[in-house]
């Protein structure tokens, strides 16, 4: 498919080459085919020398031919966007909804619709940048052409990404705010369940106490760290289980959900360079 996007220069003395190894860091892959597809040139058409120096205000348009999303396309979840640019959207998955197909032909999930809504706005790429799980509810970043995909795969990796959780938790957090290190791996007891495990990966989550009630804490929680069930774990290794996540050893509750909202996140837009702050309206 055709990806175009238009970039405006925000310093003096840059080159497209800085800008896409040093500022963007691109992979080299996705930068050789940029450089062999001639993908950059100014708004009049006219193709611009990787190498030949940049104005604050230049306007660069990319043009290139790269892979499309191979979601199936499906209208029978309620998508809730929260924000949208050209470059990217941040989205609220349902609580009990997977973040994306584990098989082929499945279409039931939140790719699927996120994918059908961009179709239906006339565009084939959109891939998420990190996930939730199945029983949380809240907001995913999702990226728009591979460009972004990759700038803000590596600001997720250097924890440039702030997502924000909020959780009811069984019982009295003794403290009103702390920070949980505790490694993290599989449960050889259950194929889906984790454990803090010495061996395992390690996990930080920081919180606070956000309201308290007689049997129960609410509490906000950032991750450090972005292992599997990480915050479910933590908490239920404090001895405060998420409310609902039987799980964990929480009592079971008439829903059968658990009371985790993946709720708002933070980052620096990584095209724009604006501070962007969403929080999930969709309760």
């Amino acid at each position: 498919m055709n990806h175009t996007f238009r970039y405006t220069v925000l310093e003096d003395g840059l080159t497209i080459e800085t800008i896409l190894q040093q500022k963007w860091k691109l992979g080299k892959k996705l930068i050789h085919d940029l450089r062999m597809q001639k993908a950059v040139s100014d708004v009049n058409g006219e193709l611009l020398q990787w190498k030949s120096t940049l104005s604050k205000g230049d306007i660069l348009v990319f043009k290139w031919e790269g892979d499309a999303s191979n979601y199936l396309l499906s209208d029978q979840i309620p998508l809730y966007v929260a924000y949208e640019d050209e470059y990217l959207l941040i989205a609220s998955k349902p609580r009990g909804v997977s973040t994306h197909p584990n098989e082929s032909g499945q279409n039931h999930t939140f790719m699927n619709t996120v994918q059908n809504y961009l179709a239906n706005n006339g565009q084939k790429y959109g891939e998420h940048v990190h996930r939730i799980d199945e029983g949380t509810k809240g907001l995913v970043v999702i990226a728009k052409n591979p460009i972004v995909k990759g700038m803000l795969d590596r600001m997720l990796e250097n924890k440039e990404i702030v997502r924000t959780y909020e959780a009811v938790v069984e019982g009295q957090v003794k403290n009103n705010h702390g920070t949980i290190r505790a490694a993290i791996g599989s449960d050889r007891h259950h194929p889906t369940r984790r454990r803090v495990s010495p061996s395992g990966q390690l996990a930080i989550t920081h919180y606070e106490v956000v309201g308290r009630h007689p049997n129960f804490t609410k509490v906000h929680a950032i991750l450090e760290t972005g292992r599997t069930h990480q915050i479910r774990v933590h908490f239920a290794h404090l001895g405060h289980p998420i409310v609902g996540d039987d799980l964990y050893g929480a009592k079971k509750t008439p829903t059968k959900t658990y009371e985790l909202h993946a709720f708002k996140v933070q980052f620096v837009h990584p095209i724009t360079g604006e501070v962007i702050v969403v929080e999930d309206k969709k309760q």
